[in-house]
């Protein structure tokens, strides 16, 4: 009997093993909601730019100019996060992204959206809810909702639709049942600037800077945002990242890079000045400097909200007296 070999090349087999692997893909880009806002509109120019929902005063809350982010980033961190089941800059908070049409899974995804907004760079470090519409998008489904009509699919476009002002209350977009992760202190300047000329001493700066006024990590949503130092339109506190407003004397140190180099040292074209008499000039202008180290902290722009603290209570109350 004639026997006969067959040879099988290790590459077919290779081949046919590789292909019959599931490939998992990345979310509809069509389903993620849409921000409703850009970024950068309106600068003040020390770091700060109007929001997407206006305040008690009907003027636009604002804002790190760096928020919202670009979409096609956040669409690939969304994707990073609905991959692993939660957020992974804060893993506690749990999310999924369904993709049909019903008013659970409309919310889902908008869920998604908003703590994967709220954790870009860490656990409650990442853009406030009123840097977008996402709040008055869940009013809308759930208005739809409670009519008994089911709010229409999401246009297939990758477009972002213009931006749209509201005085919706910052509402949380419905959070996931978990505690975040503690908040974590802005790091410290990472390398001391050259220190300007005539600058104050260090030890003057921190005397008479201006407090803060508010911690942070005040009643959290477990989605990574927390209650602010000021309220809304409705009578409640806006809500900003978990990790605003950083410690004091965290601060402090970020203040006295700013003064000695005579401007903001993650936004070096925002300049600062200090003057350390008691005139109500110089106690403003010491309040517009620590707004400027508040927004500027992580980079240019990407800070902490101006309502995570009370420096905007303290401007008005000495404008007041002139």
């Amino acid at each position: 009997m004639k026997f006969t070999t067959v040879f099988v090349p290790l590459a077919a087999v290779f081949v046919a093993s590789v292909t019959s692997i599931p490939v998992k893909r990345g979310v509809d880009p069509d389903l993620v909601p849409q921000f409703g806002h850009a970024a950068g509109v309106n600068p003040t120019g020390t770091g700060d730019c109007d929001g997407a929902v206006n305040g008690s005063d009907g003027k636009p809350i604002k804002v790190p100019c760096a928020c919202p982010p670009d979409r096609q980033t956040f669409i690939n961190d969304l994707n990073a996060n609905v991959a692993a089941g939660h957020v992974i800059n804060n893993p506690s908070v749990g999310i999924s992204f369904p993709e049909d049409n019903s008013i659970a899974s409309q919310n889902a995804r908008l869920n998604a959206a908003a703590v994967t907004l709220q954790n870009l760079n860490g656990p409650g470090k990442g853009c406030p809810i009123v840097s977008t519409t996402f709040s008055a998008q869940q009013d809308a489904i759930n208005a739809e909702a409670a009519s008994g009509k089911v709010a229409p699919a999401p246009a297939k476009s990758t477009a972002a639709p213009a931006p749209a002002k509201t005085t919706a209350a910052p509402a949380k977009a419905t959070p996931a049942k978990s505690t975040p992760a503690p908040a974590k202190a802005a790091p410290s300047p990472a390398k001391a600037a050259p220190v300007a000329a005539g600058a104050p001493s260090a030890a003057q700066i921190t005397q008479l800077a201006p407090q803060l006024g508010f911690t942070a990590g005040k009643n959290p949503t477990g989605t990574g945002d927390c209650d602010g130092a000021v309220n809304g339109a409705d009578g409640k506190p806006i809500k900003i990242p978990c990790a605003c407003p950083p410690t004091q004397a965290v601060f402090d140190q970020h203040l006295v890079g700013d003064v000695e180099a005579g401007h903001a040292v993650n936004n070096p074209s925002v300049k600062v000045s200090y003057p350390v008499d008691n005139s109500v000039q110089s106690q403003l202008a010491r309040i517009n400097t620590a707004l400027v180290t508040l927004q500027n902290l992580n980079g240019p722009g990407k800070g902490c909200p101006a309502v995570s603290s009370t420096l905007q209570a303290q401007q008005k109350a000495l404008q007041a007296k002139l």
